[in-house]
């Protein structure tokens, strides 16, 4: 009788794809009436380990775990585990970037990042026609 294998994992060559580095935190995004406020879940984390930059309309939050060398201590998958959190969000242009608030408390980076208040919005608006 003939049988045939299938070998779904197979691969000739060795994986060339980086391993990422990062892994991608859990969050919560609030709209609140003059600002955002996002809560991003990283366990492991204190405050002297997040970085938070802007570049244009996007958001970029790095935080670093405290990383303890074990002697003696033999890895089985630690490597996942031990990955430190980087999330990417593009917000926008509506935000004022330079006003924002941060804060982490037992694993929980809080953001609050104030809306810009347009200089239009003062000004009644005209109606208009157009056809």
């Amino acid at each position: 009788m003939h049988t045939i294998i299938h070998r779904l994992n197979h691969r000739r060559f060795p994986s060339t794809e980086p391993k990422q580095a990062f892994r991608s935190p859990h969050y919560d995004c609030m709209d609140q009436s003059g600002a955002l406020k996002l809560v991003v879940y990283v366990p492991g984390v204190d405050a002297s380990g997040v970085e938070i930059t802007t570049l244009g309309p996007d958001l970029f939050v790095t935080a670093r775990k405290t990383h303890h060398v074990r002697a003696n201590w033999p890895a089985l998958h630690l490597e996942s585990v031990q990955r430190d959190y980087q999330l990417k969000l593009r917000l926008g242009l509506g935000f004022d970037y330079e006003a924002l608030q941060a804060s982490v408390t037992r694993g929980v980076l809080t953001i609050v990042l104030p809306k810009k208040q347009l200089a239009s919005a003062s000004l009644p608006l005209r109606q208009r026609q157009v056809a």
